[in-house]
C-alpha cells in the first residue's frame, strides 16, 4: 500500500476526518481526567465505547473516500481510468475496511 492520504483525499473528506479524530482526541482527554480523579466507571466506559466508534467511524470515511475514488460513482471495477492517481486493488481495500472491524 503505497499511497499517501493528502494524495487520495479529497479536501473535504480530510476535513471531516480531521474533526472526528479531534472530537475523539477531546474526549479521551476527558476521558483520562476521570479516570484520574476516580470517576464513576459506567460513565468512564461509555466516553471509551463513544471515542472508539468515532475513531472506526473515521477509518471507515477514509476507506469508504478510497474506495469512491478507486472504483468511480458507477461502481466500476476497471481502475484503468483512474488517472495517474494510485489505487488500492479490491484485496487491499478489503483488508482496510476489515481492519476497522
Amino acid at each position: 500500500m503505497s499511497d499517501t492520504f493528502n494524495a487520495t483525499c479529497q479536501p473535504e473528506v480530510k476535513k471531516q476526518v480531521l474533526n472526528r479524530l479531534r472530537r475523539a482526541s477531546g474526549q479521551l482527554t476527558s476521558i483520562i481526567s476521570m479516570v484520574e480523579g476516580g470517576g464513576d466507571c459506567r460513565a468512564v466506559v461509555t466516553q471509551l465505547a463513544a471515542v472508539s466508534a468515532a475513531v472506526r467511524r473515521a477509518g471507515y470515511v477514509i476507506v469508504a473516500n478510497h474506495m469512491k475514488r478507486s472504483f468511480g460513482s458507477c461502481g466500476d471495477l476497471d481502475t484503468e481510468d483512474a488517472g495517474t492517481e494510485q489505487v488500492m486493488d479490491v484485496e487491499e481495500l478489503e483488508k482496510l475496511f476489515m481492519m476497522l472491524g
